[in-house]
């Protein structure tokens, strides 16, 4: 399971169709109609699940392309933040939806994509860890 988290995950593709599936789910749902949106008595309902869906966003996206180096995980943040931000305009832009821009979803969006991109980050180190304790457990010193 761990190895889902390195570079060498042999679940690449799956891990793609998923974010990929996931990633129509944000559409679909951020671009329901208000009237369709059930009324959740929750303290800031809809900014859980703006976080909830971009945290899973970013993660199941590097794990789709996995790897720990900065600059890809920094182009997951900008990337999330994008799609974030892209949904908001569109909102905003499609009053017959009865929706409107929130700045702060965006923000919801971008806290959650930094917490998708901080467990992929543990989960990686984590496999790194255990595949490296895991081989170095097998080799044997001869002399």
């Amino acid at each position: 399971m761990w190895k889902a988290f390195t570079t060498s995950s042999p679940y690449k593709k799956r891990a793609r169709l998923l974010a990929t599936l996931w990633t129509l789910l944000i559409f679909i749902l951020c671009f329901m109609p208000a009237k369709d949106v059930p009324d959740v008595e929750f303290p800031l309902a809809d900014k859980w699940v703006h976080f909830v869906l971009f945290g899973t966003f970013a993660f199941l996206w590097l794990c789709s392309w996995p790897g720990k180096k900065t600059n890809r995980l920094i182009a997951m943040f900008i990337f999330s933040v994008i799609v974030g931000w892209l949904v908001e305009e569109i909102q905003g832009m499609l009053p017959s939806l009865g929706r409107n821009k929130d700045v702060m979803d965006i923000l919801a969006d971008s806290i959650g994509g930094i917490l998708g991109i901080a467990l992929f980050y543990i989960c990686s180190t984590i496999a790194e860890r255990k595949i490296s304790r895991a081989s170095s457990n097998t080799h044997t010193i001869t002399d």
